[in-house]
C-alpha cells in the first residue's frame, strides 16, 4: 500500500483485514453494533464474500457465531465496540474454547493514548479472555506505512490458522483492534483493499489443515489390544470426527456402543441406547464391568457411566490433542490420533472378532427389554412429560434435519430416551454445558445448517437468551420446544431438593414468565401442546409456518421427578427380572 491511498488509517486497516478473513475462507460474521467498531462494521457490511449478521446484544451476537462454527467447521466473526461489550463475548469464547469450535472475536479498542484515562467505554482489553483463546493479537494502532498491509494480511491469515485447528484443537482467537478518529471512510476506501493482497484472491498465507491419522505402530498396538479383551465397550461423546466409523467399528468388534446423542454414533445395531439406565441397575453394573472401554469425544453426560468406569478398569482414549478430556481421572492410556481416522484403519486390520458375540447379545436383550419399559410408562402418559417430549422429537424429525439440545435436563432426557439414529445430527453446547447462548447458538446453527432445525430448550435456557429471538433481518426457519417447568427442574433431582425451606427460592426459582408473551415480543410464532400426542403435529405445523416458532410443552417439576424415578424402577426390574 502506498503512504498516498486517499482513505484513513482506520478504514484501511479494517478493509484489508476484511478482504483477507474472506480470502481465508471466513463466509459469516456477526456484528453488535457501536461507534468504535464502525469502521469493522463497514468493512463487513461491504465485503460480498461474507454474510452480515446483525444483532443488538453482544453476548447473543457471540454466539449465534458460535452455532455457525460447529455446523460449518470454518470460524465465524463476531465483532464488537470497546468496553463491556467485549466483556459479554467471553460466555461463547469459554464454550467454544472447551467444546473445540472455531471462532474469530474482534474487538475494537481506544487507542494507547485513550488508555487508562477514565475515556468512555474503555477496559483493559489486552488478554481479556486470558488462555481461553488459541491466540490474541493486539493488532496495534493502524499508520498507512508500506509494511502495514502485509502485516494486517498476515495477522488475519495466523488468525484463522490458529482457530481452525491446524497446530492444536479448534478454538477462538481474539484480534483487539485499536482504532483512531477518524472512524468513517474518506477518499477512496476500495484501495485499502485492493492494495497488498495476492493475485487471483488468494490467501497472503494458506496453512493447510492439521489431520492426525495414526501411525502404523500405534495401530498394531490398539488393534492386539482390542483383540485381546473379549468383554470390551466402545463409549463415544461429543466431538467425534467420523461417527459412522466408530459405529462400524464397535460392530466389527462386536461389542456394545455407548454413545451420547451429541457424538453422532448412536447408530447402528451395536448401539446400546438405555446405557444410562442399565448401568443404575447395580446388579447390572456389576455383573458386566468390561475387560477395556475405547473411548472417544468427550464423555460425561451420565453420572452411572462415569462411575462404572473406575480407575481399574482399562480405558483408552483416542483423541487428536495433547489437553485431552479425563472427567473421571481414570484413563490408563491416550493415543493421540484422530478416533474417525483409528476406526477406519482398525476394521480392516482386526483379523477377527473377540469372543462369540454372546457378549453383546446380553447387552441388546437388556438393552431391548429396559427400552421398551421406559416407553410402555411413556406411551402411557396423557398428559406431556419431559422424557417422553425429547424421545418423540428425536424420532418425528425428518432426516437430514439438526437438533440442538439444552444443557442441564434435555440432553440427559434425550440420552436417555433416544433410539439408534443416523440421520439427524444432534448439536449441544457441551464444551462448558452452560446453558447461556442457547436460543442465539440454535439459531445460528439454522443459519449454516441449510436444513430443517429444531432446539429442544428448557424454560431457563430460553429467559437467560430472550434476545436471541430477536433475528434481525435473517431469514431464519426454526422451531424452539420450550419444556416449560417454571424453573430449574434439573435442580430437583439433587441433594439441594430436600432443603424445604430454601429450595424454591435458591434453586427452584419459579420465574411465572410466559415464554408466548417472550415470542410476541420478538415476532416469534407461539404455540402451546395439550397432551402427549400433540407435541409432533404441533411441531410439523411450525415448521411449516416458518420462521422463529416456539412450541410450548408445560410440565410440572415434583411430577417429573417421581415419573424419572419410576421409568428407573421399571427399567431395572425389567433387566433384572
Amino acid at each position: 500500500m502506498s503512504t498516498d491511498a486517499q482513505t484513513n488509517p482506520s478504514t484501511a486497516l479494517a478493509r484489508v483485514l476484511v478482504d483477507e478473513l474472506a480470502r481465508g475462507g471466513v463466509t459469516d460474521a456477526v456484528l453488535a453494533p457501536g461507534s468504535r467498531s464502525a469502521p469493522l462494521a463497514m468493512a463487513l457490511h461491504d465485503e460480498p464474500r461474507i454474510r452480515l449478521h446483525v444483532r443488538v446484544d453482544e453476548r447473543s451476537a457471540a454466539f449465534v457465531a458460535l452455532g455457525l462454527g460447529r455446523v460449518t467447521g470454518r470460524p465465524a466473526i463476531v465483532a464488537c465496540t470497546s468496553g463491556s461489550a467485549a466483556a459479554n463475548l467471553h460466555p461463547a469464547v469459554v464454550e467454544a474454547d472447551h467444546g473445540r469450535v472455531p471462532l474469530l472475536v474482534l474487538t475494537a479498542d481506544r487507542p494507547p493514548e485513550l488508555r487508562g484515562t477514565g475515556a468512555n467505554q474503555t477496559i483493559d482489553q489486552l488478554g481479556l479472555y486470558g488462555g481461553g483463546v488459541r491466540w490474541f493479537c493486539d493488532v496495534g494502532v493502524p499508520e498507512l506505512r508500506p509494511d502495514q498491509p502485509a502485516y494486517w494480511r498476515s495477522v488475519a491469515s495466523r488468525a484463522i490458522a490458529a482457530s481452525t485447528a491446524t497446530g492444536g484443537p479448534a478454538g477462538p482467537v481474539h484480534l483487539n483492534v485499536a482504532l483512531r478518529d477518524p472512524l468513517v471512510p474518506e477518499g477512496d476506501v476500495e484501495a485499502a483493499a485492493r492494495l497488498g493482497g495476492r493475485a487471483g484472491g488468494a490467501p497472503w498465507t494458506r496453512v493447510e489443515a492439521v489431520h492426525r491419522p495414526p501411525s502404523g505402530v500405534q495401530i498394531e498396538r490398539l488393534a492386539r489390544l482390542l483383540a485381546a479383551s473379549a468383554r470390551g465397550v466402545v463409549v463415544a461423546g461429543g466431538g467425534v470426527d467420523d461417527p459412522a466409523a466408530v459405529a462400524s467399528l464397535a460392530a466389527r468388534l462386536g461389542w456394545p456402543l455407548l454413545a451420547e446423542p451429541h457424538s453422532g454414533a448412536r447408530r447402528g445395531f451395536a448401539a446400546i441406547t438405555a446405557y444410562d439406565s442399565l448401568l443404575r441397575s447395580e446388579a447390572f453394573a456389576a455383573a458386566h464391568r468390561p475387560d477395556l472401554a475405547l473411548i472417544v469425544g468427550r464423555i460425561g453426560l451420565s453420572k452411572a457411566l462415569l462411575a462404572w468406569l473406575t480407575p481399574d478398569v482399562p480405558q483408552v482414549l483416542v483423541d487428536p490433542w495433547p489437553a485431552w478430556p479425563d472427567p473421571g481421572r481414570s484413563l490408563s492410556a491416550v493415543v493421540t490420533a484422530s478416533p474417525g481416522a483409528m476406526a477406519r484403519a482398525l476394521i480392516p486390520d482386526l483379523t477377527g472378532t473377540p469372543g462369540d458375540g454372546a457378549w453383546l447379545a446380553v447387552w441388546q436383550r437388556a438393552d431391548a427389554a429396559a427400552r421398551q419399559a421406559v416407553d410402555d410408562v411413556l406411551d402411557a402418559e396423557h398428559a406431556p412429560t419431559e422424557p417422553r417430549v425429547a424421545r418423540d422429537l428425536a424420532r418425528c424429525l425428518p432426516d437430514g434435519a439438526a437438533l440442538v439440545v439444552a444443557s442441564s435436563m434435555p440432553i440427559r432426557d434425550l440420552d436417555q430416551t433416544m433410539g439408534p439414529r443416523a440421520g439427524l445430527t444432534i448439536h449441544a453446547n457441551r464444551g462448558a454445558s452452560g446453558i447461556d447462548g442457547f436460543v442465539s447458538t440454535a439459531v445460528g446453527v439454522a443459519l449454516a445448517h441449510g436444513g430443517p432445525t429444531v432446539a429442544l430448550a428448557g424454560d431457563l435456557s430460553l429467559l437467560h437468551d430472550q434476545n436471541g429471538l430477536l433475528v434481525g433481518d435473517d431469514e431464519v426457519d426454526l422451531v424452539i420446544v420450550v419444556v416449560n417447568n417454571d424453573g430449574g427442574g434439573i435442580f430437583s433431582f439433587l441433594p439441594q431438593a430436600a432443603f424445604d425451606g430454601s429450595f424454591e427460592r435458591l434453586f427452584g426459582t419459579p420465574h411465572g414468565v410466559d415464554p408466548a408473551r417472550a415470542a410476541q415480543t420478538a415476532g416469534a410464532g407461539h404455540r402451546l401442546v395439550g397432551d402427549a400426542a400433540g407435541l409432533v403435529p404441533a411441531v410439523e405445523a411450525a415448521a411449516r409456518d416458518g420462521g422463529v416458532q416456539l412450541v410450548e410443552v408445560r410440565t410440572d417439576r415434583e411430577a417429573n421427578v417421581r415419573l424419572h424415578a419410576r421409568l428407573r424402577e421399571v427399567a431395572a426390574a425389567a433387566v433384572e427380572g
